[in-house]
């Protein structure tokens, strides 16, 4: 059938084009990977073996890295996913040797309201099902590895409550003291489980563990996650496990995996996870999928490894980061970018003129409450609302300029944007010093992104003079000071007492020196409080806590509210997704 998706949903475009899919040999083989090199899960999906495809290539130059952002992200979506396959789509016309990496959805959002991530209309991720339902288990591992390490904590407080020390002795256990006040993990499930967010565990008698309060977190908010997307090899991996900070013992002295002799076990539930994913675009380009960790309390991308894979084998390779360029693309720049050492080329801002439109506040655009039908007001033209609310754009514009990148802005197109919307965002964007094109890879796919692919060709041949916002010998409180003005356009930093007293710990104890910072923010506004929209003037960012994780080494200043747990609203995707039972396929996936 023709496809259109103003007409077909998302998960039948990907049924059709699913049976023209290119065998993942093929994908492999037009990719340059070796047969020892793949190993395939099926007939459409593989992993890649990395140590052995980094061996072979470790001399040869890397292609052109390209990564994809967006303004600050609203209700109405911008597009990552879709923009980043259209680009994929739309060099592949060009006849240029692309890549791109996501990451892989969780079990929570694609049941909720979010979607799985797979991209959009023409420009998706196939297959879809197994894209968007566990793929070949790297999440399931990490729900594994991390509950291993709950479970050899609370058996471990069970013993040493309920036995001597000359038992414990005899088993070859020492008295760790685990404070039951001071648990630093939770469990995990790959859900939005709002009632699992506060548990209370062990009820019962002495054998069945001792009688606490616990928690459930998202499966991809779990420390395992963020180690699996900084990781360099499995030394490296396994060093980091072994530092994860379970809980603390009754003199606050942490406790680790290692101290519970976890860490090995875990790593071997991890261990063929370590492997990038390889799947597809609708149009045949090879896609890995690998990594999904929070872009909170992580870095919100998929995997070091992938990128390093993709760039040794690609002329072009893509990455996307999470959320705005505020959050995503700061730790892009400043936290993966410093892991890597692979500096992009250019750096993509996606942005949609209905987005911008509602970023118009000051100029008398409604505030947009999340969980709420789409208004068919920011479909009608607005120029008013458009050029103020682009200021948001123009200052994500500035932010990658900072860092040296060169800025692409891809205008990603609907039907409903006119003539003077796209001639006025184009003027405002190329004023601020970027590139901008107009894409609608949505709608036509490849064809679609011609323009955009030539944008980003045309910005790769131009130098690049990357620099950090900071250097790792910055103090704590310096760095947090530059990412608020710098990056959020604060005008200061306000501290909490507590948070104070934490900041003057970390600044105190050189074991913290190489931890790197990871901001957790409200993904909707540039400041900490999510109704304030557009670029907002004359105010300070406060944080009120820091989080710390010690196997990833990231320090978390913690600036407003921030669940691990999302919650399932009212209208989730599961009431609308089965199994056809005639053929077995799967619908209603988006």
């Amino acid at each position: 059938m023709a496809l259109d998706p103003t007409k077909h949903q998302d998960w039948e475009i990907a049924e059709e084009a699913e049976t023209r899919m290119k065998r993942i040999e093929q994908i492999a083989e037009e990719l340059g990977l070796t047969k020892d090199e793949l190993l395939p899960y099926g007939h459409y999906i593989a992993k890649i073996d990395y140590t052995r495809v980094l061996d072979r290539l470790k001399d040869k130059p890397d292609g052109k890295f390209i990564e994809v952002t967006a303004i600050t992200p609203t209700p109405l979506g911008e597009g990552k996913s879709t923009t980043t396959m259209g680009l994929l789509q739309g060099l592949g016309k060009r006849g240029k040797k692309v890549s791109a990496a996501i990451r892989q959805p969780s079990g929570g959002p694609t049941m909720n309201i979010k979607g799985s991530a797979a991209g959009g209309g023409l420009s998706q991720c196939i297959p879809l099902t197994e894209f968007s339902l566990g793929l070949t288990g790297d999440i399931n591992a990490i729900m594994n590895a991390h509950n291993l390490a709950m479970v050899a904590l609370t058996a471990r407080m069970q013993h040493e409550f309920n036995y001597t020390d000359k038992f414990l002795a005899k088993r070859k256990l020492e008295r760790l003291n685990i404070d039951p006040r001071n648990i630093e993990m939770g469990w995990i499930i790959d859900y939005c489980a709002q009632a699992l967010r506060d548990i209370t565990i062990g009820h019962g008698d002495k054998k069945n563990g001792f009688l606490m309060k616990s928690k459930f977190a998202i499966a991809v908010s779990s420390e395992v996650m963020a180690i699996l997307s900084i990781y360099s090899d499995l030394k490296d991996f396994r060093e980091r496990i072994g530092g994860m900070v379970v809980a603390y013992d009754k003199k606050g002295k942490p406790v680790t995996t290692e101290d519970l002799e976890c860490a090995g076990a875990m790593t071997a539930w991890m261990r063929d996870a370590l492997n990038p994913n390889l799947l597809q675009s609708l149009e045949g380009q090879p896609c890995l999928v690998h990594a999904g960790p929070f872009a909170n309390i992580a870095v919100g991308q998929s995997s070091i490894v992938a990128d390093k894979v993709s760039l040794k084998l690609s002329e072009y390779h893509l990455t996307e980061s999470g959320f705005g360029a505020d959050i995503g693309f700061e730790k892009f720049w400043n936290v993966k970018c410093r892991y890597s050492g692979n500096i992009p080329n250019v750096s993509v801002i996606t942005a949609t003129i209905r987005a911008l439109k509602s970023h118009g506040v000051n100029a008398g655009a409604p505030l947009w409450a999340p969980g709420k039908d789409l208004s068919d007001i920011y479909n009608k033209e607005n120029l008013k609302w458009l050029e103020d609310g682009a200021q948001n754009l123009v200052h994500h514009i500035k932010t990658v300029k900072k860092a040296g990148i060169n800025p692409v802005v891809c205008i990603n197109a609907f039907f409903t944007d006119t003539e003077d919307e796209i001639k006025l965002l184009r003027k405002i964007g190329e004023a601020a010093g970027a590139r901008v094109a107009v894409s609608k890879h949505w709608q036509y796919g490849g064809e679609g992104a011609l323009e955009f692919a030539d944008a980003v060709i045309d910005a790769c041949k131009e130098e690049v003079n990357f620099k950090f916002l900071y250097e790792m010998d910055t103090p704590l409180r310096e760095r947090v000071d530059r990412i608020a003005k710098e990056v959020y356009g604060a005008d200061g930093v306000t501290y909490s007492a507590e948070a104070e007293a934490k900041l003057k710990k970390f600044e105190a104890d050189p074991k913290f020196n190489d931890y790197t910072t990871m901001m957790v923010k409200t993904h909707l506004s540039l400041t900490h409080d999510p109704a304030l929209k557009g670029v907002p003037k004359n105010w300070d960012l406060h944080i009120r806590d820091f989080l710390t994780y010690g196997g990833a080494r990231f320090i978390c200043p913690v600036a407003g509210a921030i669940s691990l747990m999302p919650g399932t609203g009212s209208n989730p995707a599961f009431r609308r997704i089965d199994v056809d039972i005639e053929t077995g396929k799967v619908k209603g996936l988006f």
